[in-house]
């Protein structure tokens, strides 16, 4: 129901965008978010953009330099990642259906997950 795309091999400083599909169940009326999973570390929140209002949320070490976005109409929730870092490199999911009870940043807070798009940046 979530199909993340768009990850590669890219250099320090390039730009990626990634994009995730929904299907009409995972996108009607839900929230939207991405995390990623980098070499031997936990999956970490990256950023989320709610249903009602578009308010986003970023983590500290993505503000300014990732952007989240959402198309209802296409059913597709977009990260534009600029200024890319090596620290960047993981493999990046997204998610719907937050728990608006709630904090986004917690993995817990999502019902459904996609299966991850490998982004690796190379000093």
């Amino acid at each position: 129901q979530l199909q993340a795309s768009g990850g590669g091999l890219v250099q320090a400083g390039d730009s990626l965008r990634l994009s995730c599909a929904t299907s009409r169940r995972t996108s009607s009326g839900y929230s939207m978010g991405w995390f990623r999973q980098g070499p031997g570390k936990e999956r970490e929140f990256v950023a989320a953009v709610t249903w009602i209002g578009s308010r986003t949320y970023y983590a500290d070490s993505v503000k300014g330099r990732f952007t989240i976005s959402r198309d209802n109409a296409a059913k597709t929730v977009n990260l534009q990642m600029n200024s890319l870092r090596p620290e960047d490199t993981a493999v990046y999911y997204c998610a719907a259906q937050l728990d608006n009870s709630k904090s986004p940043m917690v993995e817990s807070a999502w019902g459904y997950w996609g299966q991850g798009t490998q982004v690796t940046v190379s000093s």
